[in-house]
């Protein structure tokens, strides 16, 4: 993780894992990277191309034992060069591994050097910038030579002879010298033996092959995919890197342009994701009426048509499988609405009427087995008085609705008349049969009734005497007769009422008589639960019955 020393995380911050991408902080651009853990043993990374303006921390936990970690910066320097290469240095190649542009030209005031390292308890090191003017050029004072026997003495001595392979073909490698026992005067190679071993110079390291590898493109792994199916992006990091000293440094890109860089990016598609399948149709209702449910088989398959589990697919596009269905209503009892209060005529005979329908019942205590045939009646008779005649076809106002609501029928009276002087007599119809008779009935249709109170018959009553109940059931039914809330709730008619309030008459049967004088011992007794007491005091035990019920059956 990497924080502000401010407390502003930057990356995988607040103990939450974010993807790899690139995230703005300390004045620069960091690229974050996390190889995937199973395919790669690649660790996680921060690179930034700098400079930062302020310093930041790296955070890391780890449950298994410190696998370190590897950092790499960048520091400014003064664009130098040391005394002690340019003996080995060959035409046109850069100096102290300072991969620097030709003689003739300068493209940059500052060089940069890089210092690497891995945490492993101290610092790494670093390679010396030598600056010019400082390298010795004789012995320091101080210095006292080694003691060597005098050379007269000496019929053999130590020859250095050559030099061992340069450990790198390029980038500052080491080499050191080689020395063998020689006869001073002919030179000739003898033993070691022949030599004073105390004499023997110590081979010390020199430099060689000081010229830099060429640059190369540092491919790491490719990150993650995007996506976990479909066509998705994985990305992976790439770096101009140059060996030099036995240390890879990152130099700037233009160091590798003769080469062809690697994609950065690519295309992945670990599988083609799953989709959601509808496998059957909706099955019937699950009841003959009412509400009920129907289902259909609902599958998430793969690209290659296996059934896979549900998480494969997208649940949030998941087809229904299971939805609910309306039968209609379950018919069970007649619910009626109050006649209407307009009779059809003014005058003479007209009818008022009801609504009638079957529909469930939901009052489970109702003795009620459906509808069955005796439908009530929807008209009933009514008479408003006898009207006056008129003359020829006479054909009277018409009446009111028959309903205040929804369809009903008008009707009117048309007559055949004569007018006479001051009077109207009425004639037979065959006298106005050569007319067109007027019509004696039309539809008509007021406004829509809206929601109305419909309620069904009063059930028998709990008890026959000293007061019971009945209870019916009302509901409230739009035009369309489907339930609803729009009803009046003072309209509302009654669902209980008493019934029977009359005291109960006890029946004397003449068979019931005490057959003994103290039958007023078996009812202190409490001896009427048994058969035969009850048969042989049947007066006495039935006064006590009735004036305390229950009372034959405590035992």
């Amino acid at each position: 993780a990497l924080r502000s020393r401010s407390g502003r995380s930057i990356i995988n911050g607040n103990w939450a894992i974010d993807r790899p991408g690139r995230y703005e902080g300390g004045g620069t651009m960091f690229t974050y990277r996390r190889p995937n853990e199973i395919s790669s043993t690649a660790g996680e990374s921060f690179l930034a191309d700098g400079p930062t303006n302020e310093v930041l921390d790296v955070y890391m936990i780890h449950q298994q034992p410190n696998p370190g970690i590897h950092y790499e910066y960048i520091i400014p320097g003064d664009n130098v060069i040391s005394p002690q290469l340019l003996a080995h240095r060959r035409p046109g190649e850069p100096l102290n591994g300072q991969l620097g542009m030709p003689e003739s030209t300068s493209h940059e005031d500052e060089d940069l050097h890089r210092e690497t390292g891995i945490l492993t308890g101290q610092s790494a090191g670093t390679f010396p910038v030598i600056q010019p003017g400082r390298f010795p050029s004789h012995q320091p004072e101080n210095q006292v030579p080694a003691m060597q026997p005098p050379r007269q003495n000496r019929e053999h001595n130590w020859k250095q002879v050559g030099k061992t392979e340069c450990t790198t073909t390029c980038g500052k490698g080491s080499q050191y010298p080689i020395f063998h026992c020689v006869n001073r005067i002919t030179h000739e190679e003898v033993p070691e033996g022949y030599c004073d071993s105390s004499t023997k110079p110590i081979p010390e390291e020199e430099a060689c092959n000081l010229f830099p590898c060429p640059a190369f493109w540092d491919i790491g792994e490719w990150s993650e995919c995007s996506k976990t199916c479909g066509l998705g992006m994985q990305h992976r990091q790439i770096l101009c890197r140059q060996i030099y000293a036995n240390r890879t440094l990152t130099v700037q890109q233009y160091r590798c342009q003769h080469l062809e860089k690697p994609d950065t990016t690519s295309t992945c598609q670990l599988k083609i994701c799953s989709e959601w399948q509808i496998r059957t149709e909706w099955t019937s209702c699950s009841v003959p009426c009412g509400v009920g449910q129907r289902t259909r088989d609902v599958k998430c398959v793969s690209n290659l048509g296996d059934i896979v589990d549900d998480e494969e697919c997208n649940m949030k596009l998941r087809p229904n499988d299971i939805e609910n269905c309306d039968m209609g209503p379950c018919a069970k009892s007649w619910f009626l609405t109050e006649w209407s209060d307009r009779c059809s005529a003014e005058c003479g005979d007209g009818i008022r009427t009801r609504s009638v329908l079957c529909m469930t019942n939901h009052i489970s205590s109702l003795p009620l087995e459906g509808c069955g045939n005796n439908r009530p009646s929807e008209t009933t008779p009514c008479n408003n008085g006898p009207c006056a005649g008129k003359v020829e076809w006479f054909a009277g106002g018409w009446t009111q609705c028959s309903t205040e609501c929804g369809s009903g029928t008008q009707q009117r009276e048309v007559i055949c008349v004569r007018k006479t002087e001051g009077n109207f007599d009425v004639l037979n119809p065959y006298e106005c049969s050569y007319l067109e008779k007027p019509p004696s009935q039309q539809s008509c249709y007021l406004k829509p009734c809206g929601s109305k109170w419909f309620h069904t018959e009063w059930s028998t009553c709990s008890k026959s005497c000293e007061g019971g109940f009945r209870v019916r059931e009302v509901r409230c039914l739009s035009d369309d007769m489907a339930a609803s809330s729009q009803c009046d709730p003072q309209l509302k008619p009654e669902e209980k009422e008493p019934c029977n309030t009359q005291d109960c008459v006890p029946e004397i049967d003449e068979n019931c008589k005490d057959k003994y004088y103290n039958c007023n011992v078996v009812v202190q007794a409490r001896l009427c639960v048994y058969t035969y007491y009850k048969t042989a005091c049947c007066a006495s035990c039935s006064r006590v019955a009735n004036r305390q019920p229950g009372f034959l059956g405590r035992r």
